[in-house]
């Protein structure tokens, strides 16, 4: 694999760059470019109702109706705000890339055409697909060489929220702008008078410092010396992935726009208004709805059975994760949907919600500490598809764990790194159960399972007490553990990994291999795909 790595002794300037970060503006520079000779398998896309733009309730994000696509990557200057620009990498010139809103039941075809420097794909994000369609390098496909292009084309079978992005080197091409929505709209209509989605990210004032992240190098001791410094002498203590990613990313954005340029939300006194949440970027963020009661309608695209209203309390977002919030505009005035977080960008994560024909001014972000909601006591019990107590066929375990060795950083799974991780192999129909530990002192693993969902069933040895939660991410804090369990019911080779795409990049992947599987495509060995 090709990894860009930093000089040891660049890091005492490198960290005294990251600490001086929040003084700073710096536009950014286009950053190195590893191009590789990728392989594509071109497919025909099928004759169908052709993409249309239509109008939607966030006016700042692009969305694209029917049934067959074009998805092109290309780079363009993203303007986060009118001091900050970005050289990025985006499906069809903006960050996020447009949302594609389909029907659920349809059969969709999205053709990716590559005008980047490197090769890319497209991985669909939660919904389940056939394994040929996923999008993972060397492993469902080879990537999408420079000029050339591949059709996806899959039938969209579970409604909800879900997102796109490249699995090529992900760590950076996502990082770079490489992701856009998608939404698949149930059969029977879930009415809202105003819909909006919100992708949320994180961006760094100097982006030369990106190769430190994801390049498995140990970041210095957070050991002070006399003088105030960090002692580069002592590596016993390491500063964690934790403590350096929010001081390397301090621009938070809300669809490409950071502070004040992020979009207003637009509503009418009585409305019900739907917020679809998505985490594309790298940290946990913690949000405040002010002065209204909501209600988290689905989690993963996967609907909360009997959700009550909360108010007062944070809905916490991990990488990879979705959250659809539902509130009714009952309290007119100027409002903000802000981060509450102690991270350096969170001032930059404010959402302006605006009442029609409201004259008073915009509340201030607020102070102090207010509880965050346990998602696994939230909602109503009901019957599900899966208990603790039931017979599986397949039982895992996943001790996960940050490691140092050799002045590199690395992130386990049973002590080892991808690709040495031993695969998790099923058969068809298996029922499995899988036991998540974090053992990480701070680091944060949002796991992400391809291809399926899972029921999550316990959480640090306590039942779930709320809804049945059903979930293909799982934030997972320093010294949680969780069990859960999914039937064996979509063939292939599926990755199952820390979608904090850094600590994927630096060992944190495992795979759900079944038996008698054969990929339909043949590994070209020269392509250089990089599935992690």
């Amino acid at each position: 694999m090709n990894k860009r790595k930093i000089r040891p002794w660049a890091y005492p300037l490198v960290l005294g760059g990251v600490l001086l970060l929040a003084a700073c503006s710096t536009d950014n520079t286009t950053m190195d470019h590893n191009g590789h000779n990728m392989n594509s398998s071109p497919q025909t896309p099928a004759e169908t109702q052709p993409q249309q733009m239509s109008t939607s309730s966030d006016s700042s994000m692009e969305v694209l109706t029917g049934n067959t696509f074009t998805l092109t990557a290309k780079e363009n200057m993203l303007h986060l705000d009118d001091k900050t620009m970005k050289n990025a990498w985006t499906y069809n010139g903006t960050v996020p890339g447009p949302q594609l809103r389909v029907k659920q039941g349809e059969t969709i075809s999205v053709t990716l055409k590559n005008e980047l420097p490197e090769p890319v794909t497209i991985h669909w994000h939660g919904l389940p697909v056939p394994n040929n369609m996923d999008g993972i390098p060397g492993v469902t496909q080879n990537a999408v060489r420079p000029n050339e292009s591949f059709t996806y084309k899959f039938k969209v079978d579970v409604a909800g929220t879900y997102w796109y992005h490249s699995h090529q080197n992900s760590a950076k091409q996502v990082d770079k702008g490489l992701y856009g929505s998608l939404v698949v709209a149930p059969a029977t209509p879930e009415p809202a008078d105003k819909d909006f989605t919100l992708v949320l990210d994180e961006w760094m004032q100097d982006d030369s410092m990106a190769e430190m992240h994801g390049s498995g190098m140990s970041a210095p001791s957070s050991n002070s010396s006399s003088s105030g410094g960090h002692n580069m002498a002592g590596m016993e203590m390491p500063m964690s992935d934790a403590e350096m990613m929010p001081l390397m990313y301090t621009i938070f954005s809300v669809n490409g726009k950071t502070g004040p340029a992020i979009q207003p939300l637009s509503v009418k006194q009585g409305e019900k208004v739907r917020i679809r949440l998505i985490n594309a970027g790298y940290l946990n963020h913690k949000l405040n709805l002010q002065d209204h009661e909501f209600k988290i309608v689905a989690t993963d695209g996967q609907p909360i059975n009997n959700p009550p209203l909360v108010g007062g309390q944070l809905l916490n977002i991990g990488p990879g994760e979705r959250y659809d919030l539902e509130f009714v505009a009952n309290n007119p005035g100027k409002w903000l949907l802000e981060e509450r977080s102690t991270n350096p960008g969170a001032k930059s994560l404010v959402v302006p919600i605006v009442y029609e024909g409201s004259e008073t001014k915009t509340a201030k972000s607020e102070a102090g500490d207010m509880p965050t909601i346990d998602i696994t006591k939230y909602g109503e019990a009901a019957k599900s598809n899966f208990t603790l107590e039931q017979k599986y066929d397949i039982t895992y375990q996943m001790d996960l764990n940050t490691e140092t060795a050799d002045g590199k950083m690395a992130f386990t799974i049973n002590g080892k790194t991808f690709p040495d991780v031993p695969p998790l192999n099923v058969k068809k129909g298996n029922l499995v159960k899988v036991t998540m530990v974090n053992k990480s002192p701070k680091d944060i693993h949002p796991m992400h399972l391809h291809g399926h969902f899972f029921q999550v069933l316990s959480k640090n040895g306590q039942p779930i007490s709320g809804s049945p939660l059903v979930k293909d991410t799982l934030n997972i804090l320093p010294g949680e553990s969780y069990v859960v369990a999914f039937e064996a019911d979509n063939p292939g080779d599926w990755m199952f990994h820390c979608h904090d795409l850094g600590h994927a990049a630096q060992g944190m992947v495992s795979e759900v291999k079944y038996e008698g599987f054969k990929p339909d495509f043949i590994v070209d060995p020269t392509v250089g795909n990089m599935p992690e």
